[in-house]
């Protein structure tokens, strides 16, 4: 068979997966580990310089978020962050807003299966990637109204406190989920298909981006990039 014929052979193999993934049937993340990695790609960029005040602790910052009253609940952040992964979302949706907690809602279910699944198959051998050993946050503190995206002032007045969390945390890789956390870390506006695979740099912290579980919600034909990228942040872990 030509080459141009199996590249053809290949794709069409794919699409009829994510069709049928998409109508409920196959198990896309199981497809996607028996794939090859994808190749690896760092980006070049300035290292910004990872700074908070003196004497500044994550219990500080929580209690400066919950300063403002314009939500049920604040949600600065959750989990230690000890095994030093820090994942980062865009903003509080009605549930989190509710308990005053990042990603308890359909999409954080979903977070917590792709976590789940990462101990399950040993990915970090020795390492547990659990809600309570990384640590989870959004862009904003506080739930847009319906929902909807965050504006550009919003992410100007919050964005300092995720700065001063990631500078207390030190992690060793942070993890965009979705555009809005991908934009305001790497510096540059893209789409996620453009980020993928990418390793960026903040601080000394390796920063990746994928796709945000809500979107695997609306489209489960993200689901099997979204589980090459958890295997990609694994390797990128234990890699220098």
């Amino acid at each position: 068979m030509a080459g141009a014929e199996l590249v053809v052979l290949v794709r069409a193999v794919r699409l009829a997966l994510e069709r049928e993934a998409g109508r409920g049937r196959g198990d896309l993340w199981t497809v996607a580990a028996a794939e090859p990695a994808r190749p690896r790609k760092e980006a070049s960029m300035t290292r910004p310089e990872l700074l908070s005040p003196p004497h500044d602790t994550l219990e500080i910052v929580a209690k400066e978020v919950r300063l403002s009253e314009t939500r049920t609940h604040a949600v600065p952040g959750v989990g230690t962050g000890r095994v030093g992964i820090v994942f980062v979302g865009e903003a509080p949706g009605a549930e989190e807003d509710r308990r005053g907690e990042p990603f308890v809602g359909r999409a954080g279910e979903l977070l917590n299966k792709m976590l789940l699944a990462m101990d399950e198959k040993q990915l970090i051998p020795g390492v547990s990637v659990s809600r309570e050993a990384v640590y989870i946050a959004n862009v904003l503190k506080c739930r847009p109204p319906e929902n909807r995206n965050p504006l550009p002032h919003e992410v100007e007045a919050c964005s300092p406190y995720l700065m001063r969390q990631l500078a207390l945390l030190k992690p060793r890789v942070i993890f965009c989920l979705g555009k809005f956390a991908a934009e305001l870390l790497v510096g540059a506006k893209g789409t996620i298909g453009g980020m993928r695979g990418t390793v960026f740099r903040y601080g000394d912290a390796k920063l990746l981006v994928t796709y945000h579980p809500a979107a695997c919600l609306r489209n489960p034909a993200y689901k099997r990039p979204v589980w090459e990228d958890m295997q990609f942040l694994a390797r990128e872990y234990l890699s220098d």
